[in-house]
């Protein structure tokens, strides 16, 4: 006995049956659309599957065109003033049990110009960005692992010193250079990561403007004797993003921009205004013993 398949009445045909079912899931088919169908003999399934999708009024059209292009310039005038679009704030290195954190990411009040004067840096979610004027801590150290976080503008007009230029000075004396160096294949003692003006990076460990990046270092103090004389110079180590790029460094004296020659004295951490704006966050720092016990 042969069984003959069963139909819908209504679909006699494979074709007829394909249209009623985009009708019933709500598609609208276009002119255009049925011509497409008559020359490709409605076979093409993918091509009136795109086509359902985008079947779309001149109206509806024109107003996406527009909100693309908006999106565009919008997405253009953020990259130029070295904004980007907010996101949940990680920090990339969390403070230490015993650090002392110098930026509580809500305001400034752990900071102050060098004259004494409040600082007026700009804080927003966690974030301060330079504005006028240098910035130093209440609080002072002097062998300590220090560690902060910074974020280069994109400023691709600009070049040189002019490129994101700001500066971490540890003790107010010793700085640490920041600035957009992406890209250079070999930094000198005038790039980001360098001690300004003495040593250039080992290696170029900058990341994009835009991105967030970390230095972590660790500093011993200049040695004096009773009478101020400096009996063993500043050593540094310093990690850029996780890089090595100052491997146990001498120091040959407080870099340009010092506040003081006081090298036998503890001093602040100072963040340097050199009219850029360069973003900080999570800034903190742990106190480091002098010296370990002589002890076995």
């Amino acid at each position: 006995m042969r069984i003959e398949p069963q139909t819908n009445p209504i679909c006699n045909s494979i074709d007829a049956c394909e249209l009623a079912q985009e009708r019933a899931r709500g598609a609208i088919w276009t002119p255009a659309m049925h011509l497409l169908r008559e020359r490709t003999g409605g076979a093409n399934h993918r091509v009136k599957r795109s086509f359902t999708v985008l079947a779309l009024s001149p109206v509806t059209l024109a107003v996406l065109l527009a909100c693309f292009c908006c999106a565009g310039a919008a997405g253009d005038r953020k990259a130029s003033s070295g904004q980007k679009d907010s996101l949940p704030y990680v920090p990339l290195r969390k403070p230490a049990s015993n650090s002392v954190v110098l930026f509580n990411g809500k305001d400034l009040s752990n900071w102050r110009q060098p004259d004494g004067r409040p600082a007026v840096w700009k804080v927003k979610d966690g974030v301060m960005t330079v504005a006028r004027g240098n910035i130093v801590t209440d609080e002072t150290f002097s062998d300590a692992f220090i560690h902060v976080e910074f974020r280069e503008p994109y400023v691709p007009e600009a070049t040189g010193q002019e490129k994101g230029n700001s500066g971490v000075y540890l003790q107010g004396r010793y700085e640490i250079q920041v600035l957009d160096s992406y890209g250079i294949k070999i930094p000198g003692t005038g790039d980001c990561g360098a001690m300004y003006g003495q040593y250039a990076p080992l290696v170029n460990a900058c990341k994009p403007p835009l991105e967030w990046q970390t230095y972590d270092a660790i500093f011993r103090a200049p040695r004096v004797d009773q009478s101020g004389r400096v009996v063993e110079r500043a050593r540094i180590t310093v990690l850029q993003n996780g890089v090595v790029i100052q491997n146990n460094v001498e120091l040959l004296g407080p870099t340009a921009g010092h506040l003081d020659e006081n090298v036998g004295n503890p001093g602040p951490l100072l963040l340097q205004d050199h009219g850029s704006p360069i973003q900080y966050r999570n800034i903190w720092l742990v106190h480091l013993p002098l010296k370990g016990s002589d002890k076995y």
